[in-house]
């Protein structure tokens, strides 16, 4: 099957006629200054601009070639796609976008061999933009390898997931990696008011009220695609009934959402979202309810709450009550099934469950404490008794050798070393006795005794 591709022909065809594009297209930033948010990657200098052939402008100077491969880490909505293809306008290179939902090492080399083919034949050299790389098998990433090492193409991959434990190494060692942030209500405020103004755009005719562009934002959530496209159905649809600016109660009936509630003191949607999880962290059922309706009542995305309530119990409940993280998943498949208004019903059922649950941030502290020493460089190698030893070969590098295979044992515990050298004595979990978590901390205790590490 032929990759989707933004080919010279469909271009054309939007120049000669762009009001048949839907207003986010028509509204993709040309250049790197025209895109919202991503301050931090957009700066003089950066390497998105040496990416361009901007070079550092503050400095005047000439830039050496910039990466030839890029991976884009970030939440959906943030703008991976579009900056992969402002990279090929402004660097004159044919863009061709592969999913890897869909794309298989056949359409990936079929793109490389066009682009090669492209190159010799000095033709237009080629951005493949990778979607969701994470999807990607590790034999299916090692096929980008050679494009990548010979620049036959520039790739531009992007994942929603830490791509440590989802790329594979030999790629993301030769990849510039780019971790993108969520957009902010006044990135797309300012998308909105462009998108108004632009001759792109709706040519300034309509208005937007302040009240109803304060709705459109909540109704965005920080998704500039989805901001562009509730904007052009209710512009479209106050057009259609003689009126020069969008009412709240126009921008209502398009979107079929009621406008959020939410005062303007700062108790808006993350306030109240906030509100809620702090309510669930204290205790305090009622409080919690409370926010809970505020958020159900303003229209709000029943999936993110859930989203949030599933967070909360790993982040504020952990193993003081094991059940907390089923109930709030268990929450949120429901949610996604049935939807408004009896998802409301599910939602204060796990709301209520997780408020009552008794409270521990064990694992949150554990594992960013394990984390941190990572990034510090506190690894080491694997200890060699603990290696790989299933291959040919691995005996005499004495893999695996001197292993002891815990259920050989009558408690079920092996005393031996685990962690590397530096971490041999580092100790990360340190439960709580709330609720359920206190067979944990007996557990540990006795554990790390048998294992010759407890403290004394």
């Amino acid at each position: 099957m032929e990759p989707d591709l933004f080919t010279a022909a469909a271009e054309e065809r939007q120049e000669k006629d762009p009001s048949s594009s839907p207003l986010a297209v028509r509204m993709r930033p040309r250049t790197l200054d025209e895109v919202v948010g991503q301050q931090h990657l957009l700066k003089p200098g950066s390497p998105l601009r040496r990416l361009v052939g901007e070079g550092d402008r503050a400095g005047g100077g000439q830039s050496p070639a910039g990466p030839s491969s890029v991976i884009l880490w970030g939440p959906p909505g943030t703008g991976k796609t579009t900056l992969a293809y402002v990279v090929s306008k402004a660097t004159n290179k044919r863009f061709v976008e592969l999913s890897a939902i869909t794309a298989g090492v056949k359409e990936v080399r079929a793109v490389i061999d066009g682009a090669r083919r492209a190159t010799g034949g000095f033709g237009k050299e080629t951005v493949l933009f990778l979607d969701e790389i994470h999807r990607f098998s590790k034999a299916q990433q090692d096929s980008l390898l050679p494009a990548v090492e010979n620049r036959w193409v520039t790739l531009i991959a992007a994942t929603t997931e830490n791509p440590y434990f989802s790329v594979i190494s030999p790629l993301l060692s030769r990849s510039l990696l780019l971790t993108l942030e969520p957009l902010t209500d006044d990135d797309v405020r300012g998308l909105l008011k462009r998108a108004l103004a632009d001759e792109r755009g709706l040519k300034g005719a309509v208005a937007l009220p302040e009240d109803t562009e304060e709705h459109l934002l909540r109704i965005a959530g920080g998704d500039a695609r989805r901001a562009l496209t509730a904007l052009e159905a209710a512009a479209g649809s106050a057009l259609d009934k003689g009126e020069t600016e969008v009412t709240l109660q126009t921008l209502e009936e398009t979107v079929d959402r009621a406008a959020v509630k939410y005062d303007r003191d700062g108790d808006q949607h993350y306030d109240v979202a906030s509100a809620l999880i702090k309510s669930i962290r204290g205790s305090d059922v009622d409080a919690a309810l409370h926010y809970l309706a505020r958020m159900i009542e303003a229209g709000e995305d029943p999936r993110f709450i859930a989203r949030r309530l599933m967070i909360s119990a790993s982040e504020d409940i952990g193993l003081a009550d094991p059940n907390a993280l089923p109930i709030a998943v268990a929450a949120a498949q429901a949610v996604a099934m049935i939807g408004f208004p009896e998802a409301a019903l599910t939602l204060s059922h796990a709301t209520i469950a997780l408020a009552l649950a008794p409270k521990s941030n064990a694992a949150t502290t554990a594992i960013g404490a394990a984390m941190e020493d990572v990034r510090k460089g506190h690894a080491g190698t694997v200890p060699p008794h603990l290696r790989d030893g299933h291959y040919k070969g691995a005996a005499k590098l004495g893999h695996a050798q001197g292993y002891v295979y815990p259920h050989d044992l009558p408690e079920g515990i092996a005393p031996q070393q685990y962690a590397p050298d530096a971490l041999k004595d580092r100790e990360y979990y340190t439960p709580t006795r709330h609720g359920a978590e206190a067979r944990y901390a007996d557990a540990v205790e006795w554990t790390r005794k048998h294992l010759g590490r407890g403290r004394s």
